[in-house]
C-alpha cells in the first residue's frame, strides 16, 4: 500500500460515514421535531371520566380553568331595576367601604387588605366612567358595575382576593341583579375558586 492511497481511503470512509450521519439526521431527528412542533401547535384533549353514579339531575359543565396568567380579575355586577334610587343606595354603601373616588379616571377605589392593590368600583355601562355619586354628581342610572384588582404575585398575599369575591358577592345581593364573571357567565363557586387560587 503506498503513501497516497491511504488518504484516499480515510477520505473515502469520513465521506461514507458522513453521508451515513445525515441519512439518521434526515430519518430520525427531523421527523421528531416535526411530531414536537405539530404536538405542540395543537390544544391538549382533556380524558373525559367516567360518571361513577347515576345523578338524578345533570350538572351544568364547569368552565375550564384558565391556564393563562391573569393580568386583572373582573367581575359585573348588573343592577336588576336600575334607577335614582339604586345611585342613592349605591353611594351609600361606597360609603360604608370608605370608598374614594378618583376624579382622573372617574372610578372609585376600594382598600380592602392591601391598599397598595385596592379592588376597582367602575361602570359597566358604558365602561370605565362613574359619575362622582358621593358629591351628588348628576347623571344617567347606573345599569350595573365592574369590579377589578390585580391578582396578587405570591399566592400567599392573596388576602385581597378574599376581599374582592366578598365585596362581590355583597353587591350582588345588595343590588338583586346578575353577578357575572369576565366572559359575562353567571358566576360559580369554581369561579371564586379560580380568583381566589
Amino acid at each position: 500500500m503506498d503513501v497516497t492511497s491511504l488518504p484516499f481511503l480515510l477520505a473515502v470512509a469520513s465521506l461514507v460515514l458522513g453521508l451515513l450521519a445525515a441519512a439518521i439526521f434526515v430519518y430520525v431527528v427531523v421527523p421528531r421535531r416535526r411530531r414536537a412542533k405539530a404536538k405542540a401547535a395543537t390544544p391538549p384533549t382533556t380524558p373525559k371520566a367516567e360518571p361513577q353514579s347515576p345523578s338524578p339531575e345533570p350538572e351544568a359543565p364547569a368552565p375550564a380553568a384558565r391556564k393563562e396568567k391573569v393580568k386583572q380579575h373582573s367581575l359585573f355586577v348588573i343592577f336588576a331595576h336600575p334607577d335614582t334610587t339604586t345611585d342613592e343606595r349605591l353611594a351609600e354603601w361606597l360609603r360604608g367601604k370608605e370608598a374614594t373616588y378618583d376624579p382622573v379616571k372617574k372610578i372609585y377605589l376600594i382598600s380592602g387588605k392591601q391598599p397598595s392593590n385596592p379592588v376597582t368600583i367602575a361602570n359597566a355601562f358604558p365602561p370605565g366612567e362613574m359619575p362622582d355619586l358621593l358629591r351628588g354628581e348628576t347623571h344617567e342610572p347606573i345599569r350595573g358595575v365592574s369590579l377589578l384588582v390585580k391578582p396578587p404575585l405570591h399566592k400567599r398575599r392573596n388576602q385581597q382576593m378574599y376581599v374582592y369575591v366578598e365585596l362581590a358577592k355583597e353587591l350582588h345581593e345588595t343590588f338583586s341583579g346578575d353577578l357575572l364573571d369576565v366572559d359575562r357567565l353567571p358566576t360559580t363557586e369554581t369561579t371564586y375558586t379560580q380568583i381566589i387560587g
